[in-house]
């Protein structure tokens, strides 16, 4: 016991702080949102349903939004309008909904033409929006980067976007609590990115499925904050709902004097607070994992899971030694789509691209330590690009003006403006087929940089090595031109407090910018609203789901991730519906000889499976990866409309049921014994949501009373609509607002307290840059 009360972790003391309420009848809480970032991907039908239901954006302060995915990240000096400057219309039309929405319900917005421009997770921290323990969501994934300091960050669909949009708060069950617990110190040349890897490797990409992950130990203490936001920011890739890191006197440093961070006795009253969020010494972990610092060294990726983890000094598997059936199929895909052959030395193998970048490593610390490794030298003859791509453009001005930009340019690197660039390749900056990347980015799914491309995930300055060398490397054998080891996630300086008071010069344009003809056609003023997506006030929003009476597919797969369900060229779509095609895209189709998609023998290309509508997957963690709703949209598109697994990505699991469809965790014996061979057969499965069962055609029970939380069991049963539910819940919502103005008041403010102080800040183009090489 603490002080006569229960000993609590980090990740209670955060939630606990943020329920608005708790049914008496079910395990879901109603928590209170204090931070959202809204960027152009996730967000077209999240505002769609609120014109929709009528409904408004109800706390613009506590929002914030900016372009990143989809837009290049070539020079914009000469930059006019989006209509020129984005020559790829799905993704213009995507920015220029943006930019509508936020005009329309006045949401202070970062665009292009300003400098505070920049990937979701960089900006939030770097303004001081993101603040120790606050509740902050995104759609996105990699929202847990800010759990750095001490939040509780998460990705969440489109339709929770939605939600929080219309009700500042979001439906959740508890998760389970983890600790990562780091012992000893890391080795010189060892960062935050290989200790995360070496983690995801132990535990797998679903290691931490349905908890909250609190990274600590000595390691993890002598962190940098914006390695601990490398840290934080891929505990996705282990399956985790969340990462922290408890708040400290490296966390207040960094924050203060941030242009939305609070000030004067705001500021004190808040650290009085932040001191008192960590884990207390009896606190109750369900699970625990126990790693030894000392035992780590460099670590990249080989194969198509971040999972696939390996120290630089190692050779590719052989799974001719693997005895598990669906692991060694799994690994001879993975060695097939990257080209590698057993046991070659990873040292060894030649790379054809860098990028230095994502919101893992683009922070200054990441450029600094590259352009340490760079200085002095020229890419090597093989190497046909090095991209350095700044995470924000505060991120560009700093590396500027400590003249980094000059180094990486002399060594024969581009060098970017901010936004997501390769990392996921919405954009134009993509791999093309075979070409293999050394990359700082989180993920090394199939297609994920581009079609057919190759990623091997490693730190900054292992990719800077690479680049270099033209071949993976280990950094603690490369030879510093001038004489210095990397800077390894040094702490920040004043000098790294890089704030929005310097900005880009504006220049009106001479003459009206010029439309391309498909600009023309975007018709963003008319935004189409859609009539088969329309949510209703009342909480009647969804068909009910009671039993289902369908054909099981067979899909005898693990860790089928979201860019595999539905790649990203299919996101760039301001609608829910038409994404059937782009189910399994890459597995369903490939290039005929006349360049047309070719149908596959793919399960859901064969009959009867054409017409399934139950997916019984073999493998653990389901829909693992991103927070994109689109995968479940494109299922539901195509007609599944449950999906049975072992295990689920939190995430994904989460966003089904927000579209009707039933995801079932079922024991994996149970799916290879039992359910996958009446898939196999082309059979037909009958699940009973009510009773929670799964039989089959002759009435057999085959699965008796699977697990479903309540709450979501009584919302799929009567076709509930949870924004509906909420707002019934006003008055609860309103009180707890009223608390947290008195109690606290120093996350009050939030995104109003910016310096351009119009709520939406009108694009103009670039025509110089202020000083920028003044301090060379």
């Amino acid at each position: 016991m603490v002080d006569g009360k229960q000993p609590k972790t980090l990740y209670d003391k955060v939630f606990d702080a943020h329920v608005v309420h708790k049914a008496d009848d079910n395990d879901s809480y109603l928590i209170y949102i204090d931070r959202h970032i809204v960027h152009e991907v996730t967000s077209p039908q999240a505002f769609e349903g609120l014109v929709n239901a009528g409904r408004q954006v109800r706390r613009t302060d506590c929002t914030l939004a900016t372009v990143d995915h989809n837009i290049p990240t070539e020079s914009r000096k000469n930059f006019k309008s989006t209509d020129t400057f984005i020559k790829e219309r799905d993704s213009r039309l995507q920015v220029k909904t943006l930019e509508q929405n936020v005009k329309i319900h006045k949401i202070p917005f970062f665009g292009m033409t300003q400098a505070e421009q920049g990937i979701v997770h960089v900006i939030g921290p770097e303004q001081g929006f993101t603040l120790p323990g606050t509740t902050v969501v995104c759609g996105d994934s990699h929202t847990s980067t800010h759990g750095a300091f001490g939040c509780l960050a998460f990705g969440i669909g489109t339709s929770e976007v939605e939600h929080v949009l219309a009700t500042q708060t979001i439906i959740q069950t508890k998760s389970k609590n983890m600790r990562i617990l780091v012992k000893g110190k890391l080795k010189p040349g060892v960062t935050s990115k290989d200790l995360m890897l070496h983690i995801i490797g132990v535990i797998g990409t679903a290691g931490g499925t349905g908890c909250v992950m609190e990274f600590a130990g000595e390691a993890i203490e002598d962190l940098s904050i914006e390695a601990r936001m490398s840290m934080c920011n891929m505990s996705i890739e282990a399956g985790a709902r969340a990462g922290m890191i408890k708040p400290d006197e490296k966390t207040f440093q960094y924050l203060k004097g941030r242009p939305l961070a609070p000030k004067g006795e705001e500021w004190e009253k808040g650290v009085a607070f932040w001191k008192t969020l960590f884990s207390d010494p009896d606190a109750k972990f369900d699970e625990e994992v126990i790693i030894d610092a000392n035992e780590i060294a460099p670590t990249i990726t080989w194969g198509t899971s971040p999972q696939d983890a390996l120290p630089i000094t190692a050779s590719v598997p052989d799974p001719s030694k693997v005895d598990d059936p669906t692991k060694k199929s799994g690994m001879e895909r993975a060695l097939f789509y990257m080209g590698l052959k057993p046991n070659v030395q990873l040292e060894s193998i030649e790379i054809d691209k860098v990028f230095i970048g994502s919101c893992t490593n683009s922070r200054i610390e990441d450029l600094r330590n590259a352009a340490a490794v760079v200085k002095g030298h020229k890419i090597a003859p093989n190497v046909i690009r090095a991209m350095v791509v700044p995470g924000s453009g505060l991120v560009k001005r700093q590396a500027q003006k400590e003249g980094l930009d000059r180094i990486f340019e002399e060594a024969g690197f581009e060098w970017r403006e901010a936004g997501c660039s390769m990392c996921l390749g919405m954009n134009p900056d993509i791999l093309q087929p075979h070409e293999r990347c050394a990359s700082t980015s989180n993920r090394n799914f199939e297609g994920r940089q581009g079609p057919l491309g190759r990623t091997h995930l490693m730190s900054p300055a292992m990719a800077a090595a690479a680049g270099i060398k033209g071949r993976l490397t280990d950094i603690r054998k490369f030879e510093y031109k001038n004489g210095d080891m990397a800077k390894i996630e040094v702490e920040e300086t004043e000098e790294d407090q890089v704030l929005q008071d310097e900005t880009y010069d504006h220049k009106e344009p001479t003459q009206p910018p010029e439309a391309t003809e498909d600009a023309a056609n975007d018709k963003v003023d008319d935004i189409p609203v859609s009539t088969s997506t329309k949510v209703a006030s009342a909480p009647a929003g969804m068909k009910p789901f009671v039993t289902l009476t369908g054909i099981g597919a067979p899909l005898d797969k693990a860790n089928v991730d979201t860019d595999a369900i539905i790649p990203k060229q299919f996101l760039k779509t301001i609608k829910r519906t038409g994404l059937k095609n782009g189910l399994f895209y890459e597995w369903r189709f490939t290039k005929g000889d006349d360049n047309n998609d070719k149908p596959t023998d793919f399960v859901l290309n064969v009959d009867p499976w054409t017409k399934a509508e139950v997916l019984v997957v073999g493998g653990d963690n389901f829909g693992c990866g991103s927070s994109r709703e689109h995968a479940p949209w494109a299922l539901k598109d195509f007609g599944i409309k449950s999906i049975i697994a072992p295990s689920f990505g939190d995430i994904f699991y989460n966003n089904c049921f927000k579209n009707g469809l039933l995801p079932i965790r079922v024991e994996k014996n149970i799916i290879t014994d039992t359910l996958l061979p009446i898939a196999k057969a082309g059979g037909k499965l009958t699940v009973d949501l009510p009773s929670q069962t799964i039989s089959d055609e002759k009435g057999n029970v085959l699965v008796d009373n699977f697990e479903i939380e309540s709450f979501r069991k009584h919302c799929l049963v009567n076709g509930l609509d949870d924004i509906g539910l909420t707002l019934q819940l006003e008055d609860y919502i309103t009180k707890y607002e009223d608390i947290r103005k008195t109690k606290y008041s120093f996350w009050e403010g939030g995104s109003s307290l910016l310096n351009s102080a119009t709520p939406y800040k009108e694009q103009k183009p670039i025509s110089t840059y202020n000083s920028i090489h003044q301090n060379w």
